[in-house]
């Protein structure tokens, strides 16, 4: 593992010497592109913030569900936990995603 972290440094440290002429350039920036940028933005940010609020609402409810269920029946009690970890490791999966 640690032979690999100096060409690693290396490959890093050349990809930043060479991409530093990219950053010197200027290019003009219209009114209107820089308000649809910021748009963009805006709604870039609701969106995200939507689907984690939705990924938490329905971790909530699935683990309502899955205790309600498991008061009901104990007996299904290993099963229920299973499905309710599996779901909740899909939920989490698709917020990180997002």
């Amino acid at each position: 593992m640690r032979k690999f972290i100096k060409p690693l440094g290396v490959l890093f440290f050349l990809l930043v010497i060479a991409g530093t002429p990219l950053l010197a350039q200027e290019t003009p920036l219209d009114q209107t592109k820089a308000k649809l940028y910021l748009w963009s933005l805006i709604i870039g940010g609701a969106i995200i913030t939507l689907a984690s609020s939705a990924g938490a609402f329905c971790q909530a409810k699935a683990i309502s569900s899955a205790c309600e269920g498991i008061s009901r029946n104990p007996a299904s009690g290993p099963h229920i936990r299973f499905l309710l970890i599996f779901g909740l490791v899909l939920i989490e999966t698709r917020g990180a995603y997002t």
